[in-house]
């Protein structure tokens, strides 16, 4: 073997040896061949892809940051005890959610909410589904400091949805309550409140969606024939069963309203939620504290929205405001001289286009205020100065005692067909009108489905009383009015809905 091979062969045997040792030194150390040795660090993840971030977004996110903390300690949890579900009550369950306890069970149950402190000695608001039925002792607050506290039940406001309950407490961290006037769809708001009963302080983000919801829940867990104020804030900042009055709050970490509802098909969040402005909650709050009660002003009227056949049918070039369908004799609007057929443009210098706005308009206001009102009548705009009353649950009278007398036509049973509408009427028989306690009109028999007369709401058994502002004996009167007029024109008729109801029902005739 040549020198050259030995030289080469001593250093493979050299190489080996060191290699040798280095494996069995990992195999000591516990590491396998391939990992970092244990006193070298293990690095994971890759670099700060955006290592400057955006100046607005930042400021956005510390924003979000600043308001949750400064709010979340005002919005407590609130756990009601109920007993056996109260006669009548008629929470809605399929697509329309309020946040309420469970009380469709006979026995005890319990339910869980949320509620906002709004002065330092203890008094919280919330909703009136929240507590609706809640046992005596049965109301218990939790702080976000995990304090736990009984809570007596103030007063309720059922038409609002609103509550106040008070805890014994001194320097509580009240909320800051904002102006619910001059929001805008798209305005970012954070919801805060303890969703699920248990997931306490939690804060979601989204924007304002829309405004001026009337979604019919409060009215339909009331009982349809009740009273109700809706005009909500709708937003999708995620709110589910347990957010119910806990707080909408703006950038400014103001609340802005208390969440009430939502919309869903499976009862938990899909995007829906809904809140009660603060400003109707303020006035609300401010009269349980004071009285124990609301003292609620009210105009005396009732309303509907103006859609364009309407406005056709009174002479209107553009549908707004808000129609006046009957006014309660007696009452604030009556004594200020409105009438029925009057459209309502605007109060205090604010326009009105759909009641649920003019009711919570009117829901910030007392009796004995006084409000300036500017009138729309037979192509006249003029302003009526009115002094609101407590409410008066006298209904309207079923037939208009000054109007003109007018031939009775004879034939009591005679029918007319208005094909063009899809109406079928006929005269009123001496029995009929004793019954129904009308001394004129034609009776409602067939509405054909789909048709101008069903989507603008006639239905069998009502009576025309007047149609486009003259007094109806009998059929050949309502064709005859019917016959002046071309196609395209639009109609008002004045309707008796049944014995305690008449409206006003605009038709277009068929082009």
């Amino acid at each position: 073997m040549s020198k050259k091979s030995i030289l080469m062969a001593i250093g493979l045997i050299t190489l080996g040896i060191i290699f040798g040792v280095a494996l069995v030194g990992n195999f000591s150390s516990g590491v396998r061949l391939g990992f970092a040795r244990g006193d070298q660090d293990v690095k994971l993840g890759g670099p700060v892809p955006l290592p400057t971030q955006n100046s607005t977004i930042k400021a956005l996110s510390e924003n979000f940051a600043a308001v949750s903390k400064a709010v979340t300690p005002s919005v407590v949890g609130i756990t009601v005890t109920t007993e056996a579900k109260k006669p009548g009550r008629n929470i809605p369950q399929d697509f329309w959610h309020f946040f309420a306890p469970d009380q469709d069970q006979p026995q005890r149950s319990q339910g869980f909410g949320s509620g906002v402190i709004i002065t330092p000695d203890g008094y919280i608001v919330t909703n009136n589904h929240v507590v609706d039925g809640a046992s005596k002792g049965g109301i218990e607050v939790t702080l976000s400091d995990k304090a736990t506290l009984k809570a007596t039940l103030v007063g309720t406001d059922p038409t609002t949805d609103v509550a106040i309950i008070k805890v014994e407490g001194k320097n509580l961290p009240a909320a800051a309550l904002g102006n619910s006037e001059g929001l805008h769809v798209g305005e970012w708001v954070l919801a805060i409140g303890n969703p699920l009963g248990f997931l306490t302080s939690t804060v979601t983000q989204g924007i304002i969606s829309a405004m001026g919801r009337n979604i019919d829940i409060i009215r339909a867990a009331q009982g349809r024939a009740n009273y109700a104020i809706e005009n909500f804030i709708q937003t999708d900042a995620a709110i589910n069963p347990g957010n119910s009055g806990g707080a909408l709050v703006n950038m400014n970490g103001e609340v802005i309203g208390i969440n009430t509802a939502i919309a869903s098909t499976s009862g938990m969040f899909q995007g829906y939620g809904f809140a009660i402005p603060v400003n109707i909650v303020k006035t609300v709050a401010a009269d349980l504290i004071r009285y124990g009660e609301v003292r609620r002003g009210y105009i005396g009227v009732q309303i509907k929205v103006v859609d364009q056949t309407l406005a056709d049918a009174i002479g209107m070039k553009e549908a707004k405001g808000v129609f006046v369908d009957g006014v309660v004799k007696g009452g604030a609007g009556d004594q200020a001289g409105l009438k029925d057929g009057d459209v309502i443009l605007s109060i205090d210098g604010r326009e009105m286009n759909a009641p649920n706005e003019l009711q919570s308009y009117i829901a910030t206001k007392h009796i004995g205020d006084e409000v300036a009102i500017t009138v729309y009548r037979e192509g006249k705009t003029f302003e009526k100065k009115v002094a609101l009353k407590a409410r008066d649950t006298k209904e309207l009278a079923s037939a208009d005692e000054e109007s003109a007398p007018v031939e009775k036509e004879s034939g009591s049973t005679l029918k007319a067909s208005f094909k063009g509408l899809g109406l079928t009427v006929r005269n009123l028989t001496k029995e009929e009108k004793d019954e129904l306690g009308v001394e004129r009109g034609v009776l409602v028999t067939e509405v054909e489905p789909y048709s101008e007369a069903a989507k603008r709401g006639l239905q069998p058994n009502m009576v025309i009383l007047d149609a486009d502002k003259k007094p109806l004996s009998g059929t050949a009167e309502l064709r005859k009015v019917f016959e002046r007029k071309k196609e395209g024109d639009s109609v008002l008729l004045r309707v008796r809905i049944d014995k305690e109801t008449v409206s006003f029902v605009a038709v277009q005739l068929a082009k």
